[in-house]
């Protein structure tokens, strides 16, 4: 049992691993800002169209950032949870002598 407790828990940190090397993306206003971040929710590009950054005021820039950071986490969170499930059935089927299936 702790075997298969140990395999589980070295798959998450696969799991972990294989996150930090895909990127999401989140748009706002057709480019004039874009978020890259890993699966793993953590931000590694942020860009600013220069047209936009000119004409752009302090209120719209931070709500276009805010929600452009929101849709790359969300997308993040999507491509996590695929991950996550398509793992659970891979253990799950692995595990299924332990409870009795």
């Amino acid at each position: 049992m702790f075997d298969k407790l140990f395999a589980a828990q070295q798959k998450a940190e696969e799991i972990k691993k294989r996150l930090d090397t895909i990127s999401v993306f989140g748009e706002v206003e057709n480019g004039a800002i874009k978020i890259t971040a890993t699966a793993n929710k953590a931000i590694t590009s942020v860009a600013i169209d220069e047209e936009f950054y000119k004409t752009a005021d302090r209120e719209e820039l931070e709500e276009l950032l805010q929600v452009a950071i929101n849709k790359a986490l969300a997308s993040a969170e999507q491509v996590s949870a695929a991950e996550m499930q398509s793992s659970a059935k891979d253990m799950l089927g692995g595990l299924g002598g332990m409870f009795g299936g």
